[in-house]
């Protein structure tokens, strides 16, 4: 070094790491490659859990959805087979509204 040469402290710290300290700065920045990508990991797996939750969910609501379409086709069902034994056994049919007689009693 000159005498009227004055360098800063960032540089002497800089050039002594590159010069004497290779794998410790290797090191370092491993360290952080692998901190950063823990960090990422962990809140992509936050977003995939979130969204798992609001599936399960939305699945528990068309299950629900699902059953009472399932009891709803079994109340008609129930209705149109009693139509059916109506018609076929006993012979019953539908009233024609002109063939209607309305009774009214006072």
């Amino acid at each position: 070094m000159m005498a009227g040469e004055r360098h800063g402290l960032t540089g002497i710290i800089g050039s002594d790491l590159f010069r004497n300290a290779k794998i410790p700065l290797l090191l370092l920045i491993v360290v952080m490659v692998s901190a950063i990508s823990v960090v990422t990991t962990t809140h992509e797996t936050r977003l995939l859990t979130a969204e798992r939750e609001h599936l399960v969910l939305e699945r528990n609501a068309l299950d629900i959805e699902w059953r009472n379409l399932i009891l709803e086709e079994n109340a008609l069902g129930e209705h149109s087979r009693i139509e059916r034994i109506a018609v076929e056994k006993m012979h019953m049919q539908h009233v024609d509204p002109a063939q209607e007689n309305i009774v009214v009693s006072q």
